[in-house]
């Protein structure tokens, strides 16, 4: 059987078994019982939204959408990541059997993958690029380590689908949650989105600003992007600015709009790298709703948790950061 291999583990995250175990043990500890009167596992939560960086960076806040997630009924896990290192305008499969990761396998629905591909709107990834991107490697750890706590053996995990969300247009992002809806709509199937939000600094080609209040040289959205030799802001620190930009994505997120969410993106340039699978997503559960197949009232994104690597206040300066969230299915 092919067996795409844990290719992150020792650099981004560590290799040994025992001390991966103990470390998510220990992020999944320091979430707190309940969220807003909710005890964890929310009941229906099988939709998170999760960030992908080392995980001494973003294995804290990725723990509170692990906690979240209901698993109670699951049969398969979709996995959608953002592609880092190749220009792919759709999206891809895996055309591995099963993936590696320092606890242990998970098995691919080979099957699943199969429907998919009968559809024609996707590739196949090749094992180079299947284990050079990062952004669904970083999830399997947390879902093996959710899945032992649930199930008796290994045997017994359900098993992935991981779907690979290239630079998609809006239009392309419809079409995929369209294809995505009827498994999305099936109360054993568990979607989990890939996501880290604003990169900011001049390493990352993005520096935009909101300011306190609009000045002469703002954009529509009243911000504007800071250049290397201006002088620091303060009203409000760089970090208050990342935050509101933030804030707006994940507002929008929340909101259930596909199209806002985009528009949201579109106007501030928000760097969040998992975009495109969060748009999929949400193009699939608004489809699922015209069609009266979900509850209008729920299948909205709600954001629990909230971090940033660093609070940037020079313009030399950089951050990136992490944002877990949970839908209601």
């Amino acid at each position: 059987m092919s067996t795409r291999s844990a290719s992150h583990a020792g650099s981004w995250y560590t290799s040994n078994p025992w001390k991966l175990s103990q470390e998510l043990d220990e992020y999944l500890a320091r979430v707190p019982p309940s969220i807003d009167d909710l005890q964890l596992p929310i009941p229906g939560a099988r939709v998170i939204i999760g960030p992908h960086a080392g995980y001494t960076y973003s294995g804290p806040a990725a723990a509170w959408a692990y906690k979240s997630l209901d698993l109670s009924n699951a049969k398969r896990i979709f996995l959608l990541g953002p592609s880092h290192q190749w220009g792919l305008p759709g999206c891809a499969l895996t055309k591995q059997d099963k993936y590696e990761t320092p606890l242990g396998h998970l098995m691919i629905d080979k099957k699943t993958v199969e429907e998919l591909t009968a559809t024609q709107k996707f590739v196949t990834m090749s094992t180079a690029r299947d284990e050079n991107e990062h952004s669904m490697e970083m999830h399997l750890p947390y879902i093996y380590k959710m899945l032992s706590l649930h199930f008796k053996s290994e045997a017994e995990y359900p098993p992935l689908i991981p779907i690979l969300v290239g630079g998609t247009t809006t239009h392309a992002e419809k079409t995929y949650g369209e294809i995505l809806a009827p498994y999305l709509a099936d109360p054993t199937s568990v979607f989990i989105v890939s996501s880290d939000f604003c990169h900011w600094g001049l390493r990352f080609q993005y520096t935009y600003y909101l300011p306190a209040s609009p000045s002469s040289v703002a954009t529509t959205t009243g911000g504007y992007s800071l250049r290397k030799n201006d002088s620091n802001p303060t009203s409000p620190p760089i970090y208050e600015s990342i935050a509101r930009l933030d804030k707006l994505s994940m507002d929008a997120v929340e909101g259930g709009k596909h199209d806002a969410f985009t528009e949201n993106i579109d106007q501030t340039g928000n760097t969040v790298c998992g975009r495109h699978p969060i748009g999929v997503i949400m193009a699939s559960i608004e489809f699922l709703k015209k069609q009266g197949k979900i509850d209008e009232h729920k299948a909205k994104f709600k954001f629990v948790r909230y971090e940033r690597n660093e609070d940037v206040e020079d313009i030399r300066g950089s951050s990136v950061s992490y944002a877990s969230a949970y839908a209601i299915m």
